[in-house]
């Protein structure tokens, strides 16, 4: 493939080119999207054909392979890329995966194939590149093979956990592909998208329920839209973000049945992403920039798939409306912070490829050798997902006290501890409450 000169800036994989083009692995981002365009178009063009029928053991393990040359093939169109190999692992459980969440194939091969994809420039510290589909349906994110590795052992389990429930903050998983292009394998995985760009987010939160090293760097807060950290969240909103009781009741049951699969699998290292839109703020901006005080009436369009915005995330009992308005959501959990602004909250579980492999127990024994052990973010998962939980659920999330139910503009600045605190899943999240119920258990369903 084109671009494979001139490198000038590196990031793991991640590169610039002397033109200035983003390149991983040495390939161009322009030859990479072009390239995935084509073989998602093959690969759900051939799953078509094949008949619906239910999703088998060996399914998870299939691994389909397609060489597109230049000049075309009667299988492949002729491209003006570079000779490249496209593979689909698990295509028939993936396609399940897709059915599950109400995305049908031609909206899928429609949101990923039919228009540019948009490259997002404010990708993290990983080395990936990010791209989002231009209906803002799918991130389309590169992955290293242990990561997509590790995600092929999974699907297994991720397909049983998903058939008793789908409304989770687990990332969806809807693709696995490779692209080989000179001699380079590039992986890539295509999830939801969650948070849609036509919503302008004020604050944004990479939530561990850890201290130690957990402030955002200088060179981050001098991004354009910085990911803030756990040190950084306790120190800007200090008093919590309020939901109403049942919001704040389906958040933390969520959030208590996620953890309980990650930690199944030995998963750890995983995040928060909180994404938040203050709504009061935003109606300021948009009078200052309109020269009137009328609220910004546009609304972004909804997105296809099937519980694939934070609101349908979390279980359904909360959906039905509670102390906050929520006929202005945009897919954003209503929330509120200490001055009583008005708040959507879009949030998310990430980084879960992560499994608690050996180089973790090492990195874990030397960081105990110079911090508190109690607060590094790579334990044991049992005790990762209980901190995790705690902090989720005591320190980020709070109810609105019930004595300020009916005026929440009126939030006290520290809410009565037995108040904000009691009544709610959050109070016994430890591990030995974690590991007293499965999925399928009374409380879970």
């Amino acid at each position: 493939m084109p671009g494979s000169s001139g490198h000038t800036i590196k990031k793991g994989h991640r590169g610039v080119d002397s033109t200035g083009e983003t390149t991983y692995k040495k390939t161009t981002s322009s030859a990479l999207k072009g390239a995935i365009q084509l073989g998602i178009t093959h690969t759900v063009g051939s799953l078509s054909t094949k008949p619906e029928r239910d999703v088998l053991m060996q399914d998870f393990y299939v691994v389909e392979s397609i060489f597109f040359p230049g000049e075309g093939s009667n299988l492949t169109p002729a491209h003006h890329y570079n000779d490249f190999r496209f593979k689909t692992y698990a295509p028939v459980a993936f396609r399940y995966f897709r059915e599950l969440f109400g995305i049908r194939p031609d909206d899928y091969l429609y949101s990923l194939c039919n228009e540019p994809l948009i490259e997002l420039f404010n990708s993290g510290a990983s080395g990936s590149i990010f791209y989002v589909s231009s209906d803002d349906e799918f991130i389309i994110k590169t992955v290293q093979h242990k990561e997509a590795e590790f995600l092929q052992k999974l699907l297994p389990g991720y397909y049983m956990n998903l058939n008793q429930n789908p409304r989770t903050l687990l990332p969806k998983f809807y693709g696995l592909y490779c692209v080989q292009a000179g001699g380079k394998n590039i992986r890539i995985v295509v999830m939801n998208n969650l948070l849609p760009r036509s919503v302008k987010m004020h604050l944004k939160y990479d939530l561990k329920g850890s201290t130690y090293k957990r402030r955002a760097s200088q060179k981050e807060r001098e991004k354009v839209f910085p990911t803030y950290k756990d040190l950084d969240f306790m120190q800007d909103i200090p008093d919590s973000l309020f939901l109403d009781s049942d919001m704040y009741n389906a958040l933390c049951k969520t959030l208590q049945r996620d953890c309980l699969v990650l930690q199944s699998f030995k998963i750890m290292d995983y995040s928060l992403l909180v994404a938040i839109h203050n709504m009061d703020q935003a109606q300021k901006e948009h009078a200052i920039a309109d020269g009137t005080s009328q609220a910004d009436t546009r609304r972004p369009a909804a997105q296809k798939a099937l519980y694939s915005t934070a609101m349908e995330s979390i279980q359904g009992e909360a959906r039905r409306g509670g102390t906050i308005e929520t006929d202005d959501q945009m897919g954003g959990i209503p929330a509120r912070n200490a001055k009583g602004e008005r708040l959507l909250l879009y949030i998310g579980i990430i980084d879960v490829l992560q499994s608690y492999r050996f180089i973790k127990k090492l990195e874990h024994s030397w960081k105990a050798l110079v911090h508190d052990g109690d607060t590094v973010s790579v334990h044991r998962p049992s005790f990762y997902a209980d901190r995790f939980l705690r902090f989720m659920c005591n320190t980020a999330f709070k109810k609105i006290p019930c004595s300020h139910l009916g005026r929440p503009d009126l939030l006290p600045r520290t809410p009565p501890v037995d108040e904000a605190n009691s009544d709610s899943i959050a109070t016994t999240l430890s591990t030995s409450s974690l590991g007293s119920g499965g999925l399928n258990s009374p409380a879970n369903r």
